[in-house]
């Protein structure tokens, strides 16, 4: 059973960037296609970015051209680096496999896009 920790959230101005990152556990790793998922208060969780083993990528329509999801098989991590943020783009984000498994989901991290 693979679980995910997320890191990399904070809180940044309209405008800013930030990194995340999704640390996996287990050797399997490269073998998994991969999703970022986010849920925002009072909303349903979303996929945001997902990116199969041999790292073809899609995105939501609203983050496309804004956040670039990427892995590394060697370091066991994924990766969310996400630019021109919106307030919109306040949530927690999570990574899982694609699609979720009830399993895989951790505890998440908390973006906050407030001036």
């Amino acid at each position: 059973q693979v679980q995910f920790v997320e890191s990399g959230g904070g809180l940044v101005q309209p405008g800013g960037s930030l990194r995340l990152s999704c640390a996996a556990s287990g050797s399997i790793f490269r073998l998994l296609a991969m999703g970022w998922y986010r849920q925002a208060p009072g909303k349903q969780r979303e996929l945001v970015a997902g990116i199969t083993p041999g790292s073809s990528t899609n995105y939501a329509d609203s983050v496309k051209g804004r956040f670039t999801i990427s892995r590394d098989n060697a370091k066991n991590t994924l990766y969310l680096q996400m630019n021109s943020l919106k307030p919109e783009d306040t949530a927690v984000y999570y990574c899982n496999i694609k699609p979720p498994t009830r399993s895989g989901w951790g505890q998440g991290t908390q973006v906050t896009v407030s001036s």
